[in-house]
């Protein structure tokens, strides 16, 4: 390779003195030296202005996520532009060429992948779970997580085509692919047919939003939250601490509880079977009295009401509101053991009690026979 007209005379002169080999180790290692040190400066700036924010920062982020793919990145961006200086033939320099191509393209779509995961820490960070009444931030995030991951695969097939089109012979393989039509297409169609389906599904639910991030779900009979949205299934997190694991299309296709699909808030009830003879009125005091004593009530609804009669008790519904499941659920316990308790207490006769009235007792009672 001619390189007369893009070196200083001297350093040309310096070159000429030593072996090709020597020369073109030499250029490489300057190469990625320099990128190095770009990387450490740019990365030591970005950590400079992170330290200043105590939680969330945008240049940590960037620290985080772009560290590992910039340090490839640079230093093979300068290799590149360092190759010219070398002393190779044509026939060296051709897949030098093509491999360090191949080897930018490859590290430029890890720095957009990762680009992708610094907007939704950005997302994340503006939109935070953390508060009671989080609809806004559930709706955002489910479309985000989404949507990241869509990117994220349309990144990583666009870099393998942009890989295999710059080869002649696999641009002839491609081109004969997209135009055929046989039994082969066929039966790809039918075998992703299924994935096709689960990628339509996610869609519609990252855009409809019949359940997202957070979410408090009741499927197959499970209580939990949604944890994960991914392309092809939705990960439910149970009271318990179990996983349960569904197919996206499932929530598409079969009925399910959603117990925060407008609001958290949800009412709770609480059901007591007592006898005839219990004082409502005290009851209600009492009810009250223990609801306005807990943070777990939001102040809304509180009523106490006779919801059936049986023949040996009454049914009692307890009704009070809360901001979301968990407290809600919490709060039904507290309220439910307090009554009892109160209940054992003060009115032990008003607890359930079967009852057997006998009269004409003298009928059943034989008279003692003086010997």
């Amino acid at each position: 390779m001619d390189i007369e007209s893009k070196l200083p005379p001297n350093l040309l002169e310096f070159s000429k003195h030593l072996p090709s080999l020597v020369w073109n180790f030499m250029i490489a290692i300057v190469a990625i030296l320099v990128g190095l040190l770009i990387k450490f400066i740019v990365t030591r700036l970005f950590k400079f202005y992170a330290k200043k924010e105590e939680s969330y920062s945008f240049f940590k982020s960037v620290v985080v996520n772009l560290g590992k793919a910039i340090t490839y990145f640079i230093p093979l961006f300068l290799l590149n532009l360092f190759i010219p200086l070398m002393r190779l033939d044509k026939v060296y320099i051709t897949p030098l060429d093509k491999t360090i191509e191949i080897l930018l393209t490859i590290s430029f779509a890890g720095i957009l992948v990762r680009s992708v995961r610094i907007l939704e820490d950005y997302i994340y960070h503006t939109y935070d779970l953390n508060k009671a009444d989080n609809l806004v931030e559930r709706k955002v995030r489910t479309q985000i997580q989404f949507i990241r991951k869509f990117l994220v695969v349309v990144i990583i097939f666009v870099t393998i085509a942009i890989i295999l089109l710059s080869f002649e012979s696999m641009r002839k393989i491609g081109t004969g692919l997209l135009t055929g039509v046989g039994i082969g297409g066929i039966i790809v169609g039918f075998a992703a047919q299924t994935s096709l389906g689960n990628l339509l599904a996610g869609f519609q639910i990252a855009f409809t939003q019949p359940i997202r991030i957070d979410d408090v779900l009741v499927v197959e009979g499970e209580w939990g939250r949604v944890e994960e949205i991914t392309l092809t299934y939705v990960v439910l997190n149970i009271w318990d601490k179990r996983r349960l694991i569904l197919p996206i299309n499932y929530f598409i296709s079969k009925p399910f509880q959603n117990w925060t699909r407008t609001s958290s808030e949800i009412l709770g009830t609480v059901f007591l079977y007592v006898d005839y003879t219990i004082p409502l009125d005290v009851i209600r005091e009492e009810f009250v009295r223990l609801i306005n004593l807990t943070p777990l009530w939001d102040k809304k609804v509180q009523v106490v009401q006779v919801t059936d009669t049986k023949e040996n008790n009454i049914e009692v519904r307890v009704l009070m509101s809360a901001r979301n499941s968990s407290e809600a659920f919490d709060l039904r316990c507290y309220i439910r053991e307090n009554l009892v308790t109160f209940i054992q207490q003060n009115y032990p006769g008003s607890l359930p009690k079967i009852r057997n009235e006998v009269n004409n007792l003298e009928k059943f009672i034989q008279p003692k026979v003086n010997s």
